[in-house]
């Protein structure tokens, strides 16, 4: 399976006001592994970047002077993500100035929606957190992301860091350890908490019923259908 983690810098918030897209960052996912692949691009806008947009991710009118403009990188930028799901936190935000772009060439671009499947990191994150904070940042601090170098937004650097968040997010358990708390109340490390079976033990061997099979099978689609992707059971255990 083949994934890009995507994200945008722009102009402004609002698309219907004419705000273009400034920067570009995918980084691809296959299989759930980062690829090393990445797409990155700086854009020529044609239009004054807002004060407050500068304040946020730091890109001037002056950097984008010498920069190519949209309808010069459309071609490999769409080739890119064509047929890929693409996850996006805020989708709606970055989808529509990228529609909006690619429209406004008049070259026959379909909605990216039409050539590409989408995940909401942001609503995938709100259904897993609901009442909490479940921006980029506060989902690291949850997941042990590192955004260390996030001091002003960038487009591919938030998208490696999404990509990081985004698997903590949809990965499922990631520890065999079913309690922190020791006998007495108090935090135990995960060397203290797994004990080792017995040598020697005799031990049957109980296969599962092809009743209990389907009935697995049946959670593991529930799974894939809830997060949007495949589950860590099929990465593990793909036959």
């Amino acid at each position: 399976m083949r994934q890009i983690v995507l994200d945008t810098e722009t102009t402004g918030l609002e698309v219907s006001q004419g705000h273009r897209i400034i920067e570009i960052g995918c980084v691809e996912l296959v299989n759930r592994k980062l690829s090393g692949n990445h797409y990155h691009q700086y854009i020529q806008p044609d239009r004054e970047i807002d004060q407050g947009a500068i304040e946020v991710h730091g890109i001037t009118n002056e950097f984008l002077a010498d920069k190519p403009r949209f309808a010069k990188i459309a071609d490999d930028f769409y080739r890119f993500v064509e047929g890929a799901e693409l996850v996006i936190h805020n989708a709606a935000f970055d989808v529509g100035f990228l529609d909006a772009e690619l429209a406004r060439l008049d070259q026959g671009y379909k909605p990216l929606e039409q050539v590409c499947s989408i995940v909401d990191s942001l609503m995938l994150a709100r259904t897993r957190h609901p009442g909490q904070r479940n921006n980029l940042d506060a989902l690291c601090q949850r997941y042990g992301v590192d955004n260390s170098q996030r001091d002003l937004h960038g487009a591919l650097l938030d998208a490696e860091i999404l990509a990081d968040v985004y698997l903590a997010l949809t990965g499922g358990q990631t520890s065999l350890v079913l309690s922190d708390e020791g006998e007495g109340g108090g935090k135990s490390s995960g060397a203290e908490s797994r004990r080792p079976v017995a040598a020697g033990l005799d031990l049957p061997l109980v296969r599962a019923s092809e009743q209990e099979l389907t009935a697995h099978e049946v959670q593991l689609k529930e799974i894939e259908k809830g997060s949007g992707s495949p589950p860590l059971w099929r990465e593990l255990f793909p036959g």
